[in-house]
């Protein structure tokens, strides 16, 4: 004989269990993701082309679901005085100057009525290099206030690789052709190929940078990067491609929500040249409830091995061979068909 549940009680129950699939959307609150393009319609160019039919559903998907696409200076702001962020607040950014930023993907943000970011490096403009934006197009652009320029350094080196004296020649090369060119030198900044160091980032906060970009995955919890400052200067996002922008992966990205760390380990993304396994570790914030579901994956194909010692995770790895940058991804189910995310880069450089 089934017992009968007391009327209030299953009220009660009833509204936990609708509340259930909504607590992400709750729990989102002042958390930002940044999405990270390069070409659009440019399918010789796999790795870094967004088709357009697929870019348009992009946008039509942002539109839909009811997103709010802010101008990163908006972001910068927020972290400054404290005010909370829109849900769903996302933001747009390109990389590198290519034409078909200017042929393609103005145009369609325009109509839709999203402001972005794009991130150059000087050098290649300044040359005239085939396939690249010029000045006077760069112009046009910039006195649209949809469009904000940042820098990409000079060269576009790989910033682990010199000193910094080198990186801050390269920089303020940089900012002096903006400053002709543009008639101002940017505030916000992208690490080229998504490479830093601990080095490289205190010298973009030395320059007076506002914020400052990797390419590692993830959403950016604001209330952490007011507690720690330094954040800003490593700041997450999704890159996306012909590969990578598949509705799926695309709203899964759109949906994330920063997993809730703290008392990261190592500090730097740097790993020793001669280094047999990476490790590092991490606290979770109780809010993001049961950690046995967490999984981390290495975007070389290595298997992370976790340990979890009540809320503090440690994750091993063989690195992979030779020099470059690696990516290792954390998520955990969130509830409503969302997840939590965390990634952390890793660059080896020569001995």
């Amino acid at each position: 004989m089934l017992r009968r549940i007391p009327t209030l009680a299953l009220i009660g129950l009833l509204l936990a269990l609708a509340a259930w699939p909504l607590a992400a959307a709750e729990r989102q609150g002042d958390s930002v993701v940044v999405l990270m393009y390069h070409r659009f319609g440019e399918p010789a160019y796999p790795l870094t082309d967004t088709p357009l039919d697929l870019f348009e559903r992009q946008l039509a998907t942002l539109a839909e679901g009811g997103y709010r696409v802010l101008p990163l200076a908006e972001i910068a702001a927020a972290l400054e005085s404290g005010a909370p962020l829109p849900e769903r607040s996302i933001a747009i950014t390109i990389d590198d100057a290519y034409l078909s930023v200017y042929r393609e993907a103005w145009p369609r943000l325009k109509a839709a009525g999203y402001p972005f970011t794009l991130f150059m490096a000087t050098e290649p403009v300044d040359g005239g290099a085939e396939g690249f934006l010029s000045w006077e197009q760069l112009r046009e652009m910039a006195a649209d206030p949809l469009v904000e320029i940042g820098s990409q350094t000079a060269s576009h080196p790989h910033m682990p690789r010199q000193d910094p004296a080198a990186n801050r020649a390269d920089i303020e090369a940089a900012q002096a052709r903006f400053a002709a060119e543009l008639g101002a030198a940017p505030r916000l900044f992208a690490y080229p190929y998504g490479e830093y160091d601990l080095a490289s980032l205190e010298l973009i906060e030395a320059l007076g940078f506002a914020l400052a970009f990797s390419q590692h995955s993830g959403a950016i919890d604001m209330a952490r990067a007011r507690r720690e400052p330094q954040l800003r200067y490593a700041l997450p996002r999704f890159v996306l491609n012909a590969k990578y922008g598949q509705p799926d992966r695309f709203r899964l990205a759109v949906e994330s929500l920063p997993l809730p760390v703290d008392a990261e380990a190592p500090a730097g993304p740097r790993i020793a040249a001669a280094a047999e396994a990476v490790e590092f570790a991490f606290d979770v914030g109780e809010s993001a409830g049961d950690l046995m579901p967490l999984r981390c994956y290495a975007n070389w194909g290595g298997a992370p091995q976790l340990e979890r010692q009540g809320r503090r995770v440690t994750v091993r790895v063989a690195p992979a061979p030779g020099v470059g940058r690696w990516r290792v991804n954390c998520t955990l189910p969130a509830g409503g068909g969302r997840w939590y995310w965390y990634a952390r880069l890793f660059v080896r450089t020569p001995d």
